[in-house]
């Protein structure tokens, strides 16, 4: 079992429960000023939070760090237990770190029941959180279902699209589709832990949590079922090619800052890396389950860039691009190995800075022109230039050009692949030559050339606030596309060490450093 270290005080449990104050203390204001004023400082608080909990993380440890654990329902083995590692931690400064952003977004666009918006925002920010520090899987299932609640009204209420009550429905429909399944994998999990602690362990009999359930064998062929099962939970949320139908719609349909959530969070695929490789690896390194697990991966990939270079719509053709940047992260996953998980990791990471960074920029787009459609667009970098100079910085950061954080993800998976099998690596390189095709080729068409007949005369470059997301994401690709070293160093641990649990190699000797206390 991996080695836990606790705090002083409950960090986690006040980064978890802060938004969700915050959104019961936007109820009783009426002023819709004020419900933007307090918005965004609950919103920096969590932030700051966030960023202690990273200033005081261990490096290099596979150890899990401030650990609140609490057993909740004792009788079928449900606790509170919150935690992060190299794995979860870098996840929730970002969760925190986009959400600043999207209230900074939405303080001039959103002007229609701005109250129920910033609650639904703080309460989709606790949910999100939650999935990402629970280590007791019926606790880390309930966030994950209530995530679709506040989700669902952003996309049906303040989405832009004329079929946003269908894309609402069907992103729900989706996942709880897969959530049906994932449950059974789940309950599967504990009843092989029942079985077990029967004879080994008769004073706990049921039990959820992750590092207890890593402690007990589960027969291949069970590990099999179970990975299935729950793969059609974290496939549908992720979501993983073929299950991909409900994204586009719901990217376009809904609110710059729902996309900003969706395309950014791969609240999915962090599920095969924090539950689903670590609790079932036999059966993640079986060959029936890499080889299909690769081939979606490569599908997506292709499919998704292909997709993307014939769109006209600027936010649909994103959608497509999460799919194939998302395959690239499948790849990496199952090429099973240290610089194929590490890059998917570091990956994951910087999508919510590209990825979401476009989709802002998308909005930008929006409110000068009220359309994506590239018909609306041509030569714009005339009258737009610092517009025009981020889209650039932070689409090239999207395809991964040398210098920025895509290439540094990228180039990890890539080398996890061929050493994986030549094959993966080769044709996830054709992912990396098209992506680089569309976003060039809409980038020449929309922001060079002759100003097109569509394009309003008077229209003005980006303003404070766009400017200090535009900047702040900049920053972070720059910063880890010149320097990952300070994010690497986080993972390294946690990643050794799942590594080792998949390769059956002696454990990785966990970091011994002192309990950190004082907060």
């Amino acid at each position: 079992m991996l080695e836990e270290l606790t705090a002083g005080f409950p960090i986690l449990s006040s980064i978890l429960f802060l938004p969700l104050v915050g959104a019961a203390v936007l109820w009783l204001l009426d002023d819709e000023d004020m419900v933007r004023t307090s918005t965004l400082t609950i919103a920096l608080v969590e932030f700051a939070l966030s960023v202690f909990v990273l200033l005081r993380f261990v490096p290099e440890s596979a150890a899990m760090q401030f650990t609140e654990h609490v057993r909740w329902i004792p009788a079928l083995g449900i606790s509170y237990h919150l935690a992060v590692d190299g794995i979860s931690v870098l996840f929730v400064g970002l969760t925190a770190f986009l959400t600043v952003l999207v209230v900074v977004y939405s303080w001039d666009t959103i002007r229609h029941q701005v109250k129920l918006y910033m609650m639904c925002l703080l309460a989709l920010e606790t949910t999100t959180m939650g999935v990402f520090v629970s280590l007791d899987l019926i606790l880390f299932f309930v966030f994950w279902e209530l995530m679709l609640i506040p989700s669902y009204f952003l996309i049906k209420l303040w989405g832009g699209g004329a079929e946003r009550h269908y894309a609402a429905l069907k992103f729900v429909v989706y996942t709880l589709l897969g959530s049906v399944f994932m449950l059974v994998g789940i309950s599967l999990l504990n009843i092989n832990f029942h079985q077990w602690a029967s004879l080994h362990h008769p004073d706990q009999l049921y039990s959820f949590d992750l590092l207890e359930l890593m402690t007990v064998p589960v027969p291949v062929s069970q590990q099999l079922v179970i990975f299935w099962l729950m793969f059609l939970g974290f496939a549908f949320k992720a979501p993983v090619f073929p299950f991909h139908t409900w994204l586009p719609d719901a990217l376009l349909e809904g609110p710059i800052g729902m996309a900003v959530v969706l395309a950014g969070l791969k609240v999915g695929t962090f599920g095969f890396i924090r539950f689903s490789i670590p609790l079932l690896p036999d059966a993640s390194k079986s060959e029936t389950v890499v080889m299909v697990m690769v081939v979606l991966g490569l599908c997506a990939i292709l499919y998704g860039a292909w997709m993307a270079l014939v769109q006209a719509d600027f936010r649909r053709l994103l959608a497509y691009s999460s799919i194939s940047h998302l395959g690239f992260v499948v790849v990496g996953l199952f090429a099973l190995n240290y610089q194929g998980l590490q890059g998917s990791l570091l990956t994951m990471i910087n999508l919510g800075f590209s990825t979401a960074g476009l989709f802002f920029i998308a909005g930008f787009l929006y409110a000068r022109q009220q359309t994506t459609q590239l018909s609306a667009f041509g030569g714009m970098a005339k009258q737009v230039p610092r517009l025009a100079t981020f889209l650039l910085i932070i689409g090239l950061a999207s395809i991964g050009l040398p210098g920025t954080n895509g290439f540094v993800g990228e180039f990890l998976i890539l080398l996890g692949a061929f050493e994986a099998r030549w094959w993966f690596g080769g044709i996830a390189v054709l992912g990396v030559i098209f992506g680089a095709a569309y976003f060039l080729w809409y980038y020449e068409r929309s922001m060079m050339g002759p100003l097109g007949n569509a394009v309003k005369g008077a229209m003005s470059d980006l303003q404070l606030r766009e400017m200090v997301i535009a900047v702040s994401l900049s920053v972070m690709i720059f910063w880890i596309g010149l320097y990952p070293s300070p994010f690497l160093r986080i993972m390294n641990g946690s990643v050794q060490a799942l590594v080792d649990r998949l390769h059956h190699e002696k454990a990785a000797a966990l970091d011994r450093s002192p309990v950190r206390q004082g907060y």
